[in-house]
């Protein structure tokens, strides 16, 4: 969809970022990309078919995926305009900077994250971040050009999982649940590789930012990423071994914004319209088994 045919302003932002600090540091951040480039912004109009007696306001919101953005041009499409609102959508190519943008006063909220990746931002940044309503779960998936099943995995398999801290814990939890690995009691602790107390597959763990994974699959036995990975390769045909259902909402993404600005009549709006019905049968038209509505 263009911008110019839903009418919505688009206002994308790219930016090179010299990152500084540790590789923990690193690996504490979700969804792994830590370079962008230079700073660019384009802008369309929006709300055209608000009356002149309804005055539209407007609100920026901060997205790293094209699954958000996709999201947000439906609902100005279908619903924001005849409520007044006027989403600008402020697309960054690196997700690390989303949460700044928030507090440096950029964006007004943003959707992109889940409530575990928002309370480990929120340490590191030292910012208040309020999750409001969640739409939708990219599952985590198992994924193999090789092996078609749990059950012919080869001992001594090469897995890649994600890098940063959030999705490495969410991984191995999951491969736990799989019978793949056993951890170790981590006392409420992000699990890593390290705490892995069983590996009767003797699996061999590479970690890599969640793009470099789908891209590297066929240099490895078995990849675990996010359903959103797929769609941003434009890899919908590719088919996981076994992934997660909706059961979990920790890792669904939601609204988010400053503790303080959550009763915003902006924010509060586009909180319901987010999960709107309307929303849901879009999300599961759209996307397939990629993206899941959990409302």
């Amino acid at each position: 969809m263009s911008s110019n045919r839903d009418g919505i302003r688009a206002i994308i932002i790219n930016r090179r970022y010299f990152l500084l600090g540790s590789g923990s540091a690193i690996a504490s951040v979700f969804f792994a990309s830590c370079s962008s480039n230079k700073n660019q912004s384009t802008s369309t109009p929006t709300s055209q078919n608000v009356s002149n007696s309804q005055q539209s306001s407007t609100i920026k919101i901060g997205v790293w995926s094209v699954i958000a953005e996709d999201i947000l041009k439906f609902i100005q499409k279908e619903l924001a305009t005849s409520q007044g609102l006027e989403i600008q959508i402020v697309k960054f190519s690196d997700w690390v900077q989303v949460n700044n943008a928030l507090k440096s006063g950029e964006i007004d909220a943003n959707y992109f994250q889940h409530r575990l990746f928002m309370e480990d931002s929120a340490k590191r940044l030292n910012l208040n971040l309020v999750m409001l309503n969640q739409t939708y779960l990219t599952p985590l998936g198992i994924y193999s050009k090789k092996i078609k099943s749990l059950d012919k995995i080869p001992n001594g398999a090469t897995i890649a999982i994600q890098s940063d801290a959030s999705n490495k814990d969410r991984t191995l939890k999951f491969l736990q649940a799989n019978n793949l690995v056993k951890l170790k009691d981590t006392s409420g602790n992000l699990a890593t590789v390290k705490d892995i107390a069983e590996n009767p597959k003797n699996l061999q763990f590479k970690e890599l930012d969640g793009p470099a994974i789908v891209r590297g699959l066929d240099d490895v036995d078995l990849g675990a990423f996010l359903g959103s990975l797929r769609i941003q390769a434009k890899q919908l045909d590719l088919r996981p071994i076994i992934q997660e259902s909706t059961n979990d909402k920790r890792y669904a993404l939601g609204l988010v914004t400053l503790q303080g600005k959550e009763n915003d009549p902006r924010i509060q709006k586009l909180n319901q319209m987010i999960i709107d019905p309307k929303v849901k049968e879009f999300i599961n038209s759209t996307y397939q088994d990629a993206v899941l509505p959990v409302f």
